[in-house]
């Protein structure tokens, strides 16, 4: 069964602001690679964080995917993510379905 995710992704570029194309690429073929089919990326630019865990990354690149995959893309996509250094943070959750019509 396909079901519809929404990754949100934090990207660590640590000065390297030009390189954001080539990580938001190299994110969605990985996406693809596990077997998704993205659906829609959406960048909402760089953002200071309100907690710092670490002095040396104080603002990440956001980055919203909306992909569709089988039950197991996330576990995959959490297990290869976790060791990318240019990836801070990948939270996955299943995208909201969209409202039924109301009849009048």
């Amino acid at each position: 069964m396909v079901t519809k995710y929404e990754g949100l992704f934090i990207l660590n570029l640590a000065g390297r602001e030009e390189g954001v194309k080539d990580v938001i690429d190299r994110v969605s073929s990985v996406i693809t690679e596990a077997g998704g089919k993205l659906d829609t990326v959406q960048k909402m630019d760089k953002r200071a964080f309100s907690r710092v865990t670490d002095k040396k990354l104080q603002s990440g690149f956001y980055v919203n995917f909306i992909f569709e995959g089988g039950s197991n893309i996330v576990s995959d996509l959490q297990n290869r993510f976790a060791r990318d250094e240019e990836v801070y943070r990948a939270l996955f959750t299943k995208a909201a379905a969209a409202p039924a019509p109301v009849a009048a």
